[in-house]
């Protein structure tokens, strides 16, 4: 049985993962307007993938015998000039992703909740990959500026990811 400190963190959790959805989502269109659809992809691959982040955590609160409380999930922002500002954006919003479940983790030791470290270490680890992922793009845009073929080239790279479920699902990568 959860806590209910640990039943209403896991909540606001459900609700931080799904505006993550909704912010990749809507850099998603913002690279969809600006003609990079390869951005565009790799944006709606990893909204999904926050999507399936909630999904994992709205089921553990259930299976824990806790309530799911949704809540209204804020509007993120739309516009970004340029793919180098969308994904120092990203990469900013993953760091304080890493900080909100670290914040978990904590608690989820505080409250001597040793399942709860366990489901959450598996959220550690990805947001090491979610954080390196970003940052490695990132460094990718600023060697190759805001215009030119290498803008493209990584365009089409970004363009190849798809969505593996299994992965997503928890049935590994």
């Amino acid at each position: 049985m959860l806590s209910k400190k640990m039943e209403k963190a896991f909540n606001d959790q459900i609700n931080a993962e799904l505006y993550s959805s909704y912010l990749y989502l809507s850099m998603s269109a913002c690279f969809s307007a600006m003609n990079f659809e390869g951005f565009a992809q790799w944006m709606k691959s990893q909204a999904l993938e926050e999507s399936v982040h909630a999904m994992k955590i709205y089921h553990y609160v259930i299976e824990r015998g806790g309530d799911v409380t949704l809540q209204p999930i804020d509007g993120p922002d739309t516009k970004w000039d340029t793919p180098l500002a969308a994904f120092e954006a990203a990469y900013a919003h993953e760091q304080y992703v890493t900080g909100r479940i670290n914040d978990l983790m904590n608690l989820a030791i505080k409250e001597k909740d040793h399942a709860a470290t366990i489901f959450l270490q598996w959220f550690v680890s990805e947001q090491v990959e979610e954080e390196a992922t970003a940052d490695g793009i990132v460094k990718k845009l600023k060697l190759v500026g805001d215009k030119g073929n290498g803008l493209f080239m990584i365009d089409r790279e970004l363009g190849a990811r798809t969505a593996n479920f299994a992965a997503l699902a928890g049935g590994g990568e």
